[in-house]
């Protein structure tokens, strides 16, 4: 890899950590090909990316980003998944290390905040972005649906009633 296509790795993976919400580091060692593709399947489904990275690269690409603090993990073989949604590719990462023990959690970075293995698995366990979104739909849309059934109640005792009539007379026609 040459001067130029080191600068820009540089610059594409500093413009990836500006647009990040959350940016989670790991250790890689020894998975295979099959297993990482099958990781970066699953990542890519939940809307996040991964990626294995050279360090010294990836430290110049944090400079002057949110997530400089986390230079201090980049050591050994990493690799970083990240995603605009801050849930995204945490949840994905916890689910895949807990089946594969090569794939190690080191931290991450959500926003300016650093957080330990433990604190990526919390956030792991958090609704994402989406998942929020329908509740609060669902919310908003309980209250309006049952106004509509308030409503519509009335007339439809009012039309029961009618036909309990109408089906009374009926049957005294009938019997007459």
């Amino acid at each position: 890899m040459d001067r130029t296509e080191k600068s820009e790795l540089v610059a594409s993976l500093h413009e990836k950590f500006v647009g990040a919400g959350l940016v989670v580091v790991t250790h890689n060692h020894g998975l295979t090909v099959a297993e990482s593709s099958v990781l970066r399947q699953k990542i890519r489904n939940a809307g996040a990316s991964f990626k294995v990275t050279k360090n010294r690269l990836t430290r110049l690409a944090l400079a002057g980003t949110k997530f400089e603090s986390l230079d201090s993990l980049f050591t050994g073989p990493t690799a970083i998944a990240y995603s605009a949604d801050p849930v995204a590719a945490a949840k994905v990462v916890v689910e895949f290390a807990k089946s594969n023990e090569k794939l190690v959690i080191l931290g991450a970075g959500l926003g300016s905040n650093v957080l330990n293995a433990e604190g990526v698995k919390a956030l792991a366990a958090l609704p994402s972005l989406d998942e929020l979104r329908g509740r609060l739909l669902g919310m908003l849309q309980t209250p309006a649906s049952r106004i509509a059934s308030v409503l519509a109640a009335p007339g439809a005792q009012i039309a029961r009633v009618l036909n309990a009539y109408a089906t009374k007379d009926e049957a005294t026609d009938e019997a007459a």
